[in-house]
């Protein structure tokens, strides 16, 4: 049985799955596809509608079959929330998941940092890789229940026909009471307008659009609010946590990340017209390579001034994963060509340990050559499977792209000895996005 930290995941076994969380607290499950989108209140699983296609609810365990989902569905995200309404989480004891498989052999087990005043957690999600599919710890936290996350979800009921969609908003349970009226006043997926200021500034310097992503805008918002509430800017909140935690903790995966961390503006428009005037903002605003967005801001009480959270991404897919590990290889041996040397041939057991590396630094929020667990490069590599006699390492954190990574270590006298060793042969390249640095890379030489 596999112990996950916030952002770590393990695979699943074929067939149904129960997840259990015992103690004072309502589960729920929210059924969406890979654009975090839920297509209505079918779509929702929680005390009062119990059941889905793939989802049923019963007691303090939810049973998820992911093959038997509605066509489409390719995450399935667990939530839990205060039996009594309105009760903070922080008042009661830790929500620990269980996850079992068929015949009811242990899966995993997370245990979630301690929440605060929030009143709903996402806990866990299932999620599809290719043909697979796995579970992601989470662990993120809402403050303005179940209502709220309803909207950072953007659940709505279309119904055919219709004049224009209602959105679903599930009542918090009061013990005794009749099911809650699915008609609620029309909500929009993007209430202060920003997606069209964003790109409609975005098309006049010739790039794409960009969508916005539930989950990006409730990291926006959690970090906001937490430099609200210190009263400071900062890629860390005012409660330790980074930006880029809070990103991978809601279940964004990405391949490469930017952020606009501001106070002042009181409205979008100010925000979005503040970002067109500074150069290095407005490269972010800018930047092509970005296809999802994300916004939150929070009132810091004493002054009354905003803090602004924005956040730039593209989700982290395998083929952008492949060809982000070519490119720092190609670019590596380039530099091996340079100076003489044999180019390096890729090796995919050393990938499968750098990988782990970079993914083990993001979960268990530490930057070593030595993990935690006191595990050496040579120790993850034989773990892989490698057979090489010389093996080296090179990490970084911080880089936002393949070029900036080599260049990096180029100018690094022990980094760059590695790269030029002449005894390495093969090389495997890791890279995960999160933690307190937000990008972690590794470079695994065998020889």
């Amino acid at each position: 049985m596999s112990e996950l930290v916030p952002g770590g995941n393990v695979a699943l076994p074929t067939g149904p799955l129960v997840l259990r969380v015992a103690g004072p607290f309502d589960v729920s499950a929210l059924v969406t596809g890979d654009d975090g989108k839920v297509r209505g209140d079918a779509d929702f699983v929680f005390f009062n509608q119990p059941a889905a296609p793939g989802a049923r609810l019963g007691g303090d365990a939810l049973t998820v079959d992911p093959a038997a989902l509605r066509p489409g569905a390719t995450r399935v995200t667990i939530v839990v929330s205060a039996a009594e309404p309105g009760t903070p989480l922080g008042r009661l004891p830790a929500p620990a998941l269980q996850v079992t498989g068929p015949g009811g052999r242990p899966v995993a087990r997370f245990v979630p940092p301690p929440p605060r005043q929030e009143t709903v957690l996402l806990l866990a999600e299932i999620y599809r890789r290719g043909d697979l599919w796995k579970l992601r710890a989470l662990g993120q936290g809402y403050g303005d229940g179940l209502a709220g996350l309803a909207r950072d979800f953007g659940v709505q009921v279309t119904e055919d026909p219709a004049p224009a969609p209602q959105p679903f908003i599930p009542a918090q349970r009061v013990p005794g009471s009749a099911p809650p009226p699915t008609s609620r006043p029309p909500a929009s997926a993007d209430p202060d307008g920003y997606l069209g200021l964003v790109n409609a500034a975005r098309a006049q310097a010739g790039a794409p659009p960009v969508v916005l992503d539930a989950r990006l805008s409730s990291a926006a918002r959690a970090h906001a609010a937490a430099m609200a509430s210190a009263g400071r800017l900062g890629v860390e909140g005012g409660d330790g946590v980074a930006v880029y935690q809070r990103v991978v903790g809601a279940g964004f995966a990405y391949l490469t990340i930017g952020e606009h961390l501001v106070s002042g503006p009181r409205t979008p428009g100010e925000f979005v017209t503040y970002l067109q005037r500074g150069k290095q903002p407005r490269r972010t605003l800018y930047d092509t390579v970005f296809t999802h967005a994300g916004l939150g801001y929070a009132t810091e009480r004493r002054s009354g001034d905003l803090f602004w959270t924005a956040l730039w991404a593209r989700p982290a897919t395998p083929a952008d994963l492949a060809r982000t590990a070519a490119e720092v290889t190609e670019l590596t041996n380039r530099e091996r060509v340079r100076a003489g040397l044999r180019p390096l041939t890729p090796d995919t057991l050393l990938a499968a340990a750098a990988q782990a590396h970079s993914a083990d630094m993001v979960a268990r929020d530490f930057y070593a050559h030595t993990a935690p667990d006191g595990g050496k490069p040579w120790d993850r590599a034989a773990a892989a499977g490698s057979r090489h006699r010389s093996i080296g390492e090179n990490i970084a954190c911080g880089q936002r792209s393949a070029p900036e990574v080599v260049t990096g270590w180029m100018n690094s006298p022990g980094h760059r000895a590695n790269i030029l060793k002449p005894d390495f042969t093969h090389i495997g390249i890791g890279f995960a996005g999160g933690g307190r640095s937000g990008t972690y890379w590794t470079q695994l030489f065998g020889g």
